[in-house]
Order: C-alpha cells, then sequence, then structure tokens
C-alpha cells in the first residue's frame, strides 16, 4: 500500500480508512468512465480534484492489449509524473492525497488529490482569437518560449505526455489578459493520467507529442517566425544549427500534426509550417 495525505487531509482523514473516504466523495463529477471517477469538492473552504479508481476490470486490459495499449490502471501514474515535473521546475497541479492499495492489476484501488487552480484558462481558449487579434508581440513571444521550455523540461527527464495539446496548458490570468507581465507569466501543465515514464522518451513519442501541440495550434495565426522561435527554444540551438541536424525530426512532427488535422476535421490545414 502506498498513502500520503497532505493539508487539510491528514487532519481530515486522520480517522478511519482513506480509501473509503475518497470513494464517499461528493462534488461535481466531470467523468465517470473505465472505473475512473473525476470531481471537483469543498473541503475545509478550498475546491479541490478528486480522481478516484475502483479497478478497470480484466475486459478493460484485454481489449486495450488488443489494440496494443496498456490501459491507465491507477492514479499512480499521474502522482508520479506530477512530482516529477514539479522537481524538474515545471508548474503543474499540486497533489495533496494519494493513495493505493491491491495487488490484482484488474482491481487496484486508488485515489489522487489535487488543488484546484485558480484564475487560469487554458492556452486553447486564450488563444482562440489570435487570428484575429494577434496578441502583443513580446506576449506572443514569452508563451512561445515559455511553452517550448516546459516541454523540452519533461522531455529530457524521459516522460512524454500523451495528450499534450493547448487545452492542457493553463495560464494564470487574475487580472485577465491586459494585467499579464513579461516578468510574471506562470503556465501549467495538467491532464497527466496517460504520462510515460522511462529514463530516455523514444523518438516516436516525441514527435507525438510536438505534433498534438502543434496541431492544436495550426488555427491561431502562428507565423513560421513563432514555429522558428519554438524549435530555436526546445533545441536550445540556434535556427542555423537546427536545420542541418534535426530537420528530418521536425518534418515527420509537421507531417504527423498534418495526419491528425486531417482526421479530425477532415480537410487540410489553411496554413502549416514546416523545416524547408
Amino acid at each position: 500500500m502506498q498513502l500520503y495525505l497532505g493539508k487539510p487531509f491528514d487532519d481530515l482523514w486522520r480517522a478511519g480508512d482513506p480509501f473509503e473516504r475518497a470513494s464517499a466523495l461528493q462534488g461535481q463529477v466531470q467523468r465517470a468512465m473505465n472505473g475512473r471517477r473525476t470531481l471537483r469538492f469543498s473541503a475545509n473552504g478550498s475546491h479541490y480534484y478528486a480522481k478516484v479508481y475502483q479497478g478497470v476490470g480484466w475486459r478493460e486490459i484485454v481489449k486495450n492489449l488488443a489494440q496494443l495499449k496498456w490501459p491507465v490502471l491507477s492514479a499512480r501514474n499521474e502522482w508520479t509524473a506530477l512530482n516529477l515535473l514539479r522537481r524538474i521546475g515545471v508548474e503543474t497541479l499540486n497533489p495533496v492525497a494519494f493513495g493505493l492499495r491491491g495487488r490484482n492489476p484488474a482491481h487496484l484501488e486508488s485515489f489522487l488529490i489535487t488543488a484546484e487552480l485558480t484564475e487560469t484558462c487554458s492556452l486553447e481558449d486564450f488563444c482562440r482569437d489570435w487570428l484575429r487579434n494577434p496578441p502583443p508581440a513580446w506576449l506572443k513571444r514569452a508563451l512561445i518560449e515559455r511553452l517550448a521550455g516546459m516541454v523540452r523540461r519533461m522531455h529530457r527527464s524521459g516522460m512524454n505526455h500523451r495528450d499534450c495539446y493547448l487545452c492542457h496548458f493553463h495560464l494564470h490570468v487574475p487580472e485577465g489578459p491586459e494585467g499579464l507581465r513579461g516578468e510574471d507569466l506562470h503556465l501549467f501543465m495538467i491532464d497527466l493520467h496517460r504520462a510515460q515514464l522511462r529514463r530516455r522518451t523514444p523518438q516516436r513519442w516525441l514527435i507525438k507529442d510536438l505534433a498534438g501541440l502543434y496541431f492544436s495550434a495550426l488555427d491561431i495565426g502562428l507565423t513560421a517566425a513563432d514555429c522558428c522561435r519554438f524549435l530555436a527554444a526546445y533545441e536550445q540551438e540556434p535556427l542555423r544549427e537546427i536545420l542541418p541536424r534535426h530537420a528530418g525530426f521536425w518534418r515527420r512532427v509537421v507531417r504527423t500534426a498534418d495526419a491528425l488535422y486531417r482526421k479530425e476535421f477532415g480537410k487540410a490545414p489553411s496554413k502549416i509550417h514546416g523545416i524547408p
């Protein structure tokens, strides 16, 4: 069994079984599927999100294996990913409670509780109108470089997201977009339950993450210069060195993003920037 209870749950759940307490949580259910329930609830005047796993069952495991996939069996994956990101300096959710028990992979009991992010907006929503109303140049540049740096650190740590889209990065906007300052931007990476962790991230998963991110940004009015800025920040090299050394890799990223767009929308994107 693994158990961690941070404040305030170390006091609130001191008596009784924490797994039973987690299963009995009541609140606004966000999702319920495959033995997992996600809900928003309140405790001690603050809001939290809980993911409670009751076991996916052998049928779900067999179905995923037949598709050459491995299902998410418990909250341990996300717990490990969150703690790794925090160690390497990537802002993310704050995990305040975690538990895992059981040996049968089909019937593991687990839970993960994270503090709610407040006054944030997903990059998908924040950038949605950029094509018609471009942001200040400094803000676009800062967000591109911050995003590239976060993804770079994640990948270099041996982790890949598997759902790396703009909607899973949340920007802190306590005073609205007009109140943002370059020296105080806070961008959080979320939704890590499918993340994979290894000693080294395979290239195919690097491409999948980067293509997913580019796919989700294809309609926000990015320029070739914006894409080059992301490449330089991600590779931490001048563009003149990236082109001869990594051109094949980034062409695969662009082709994968294009294929994702065609599959999702049944048409080619209006503009896609690649490496010459």
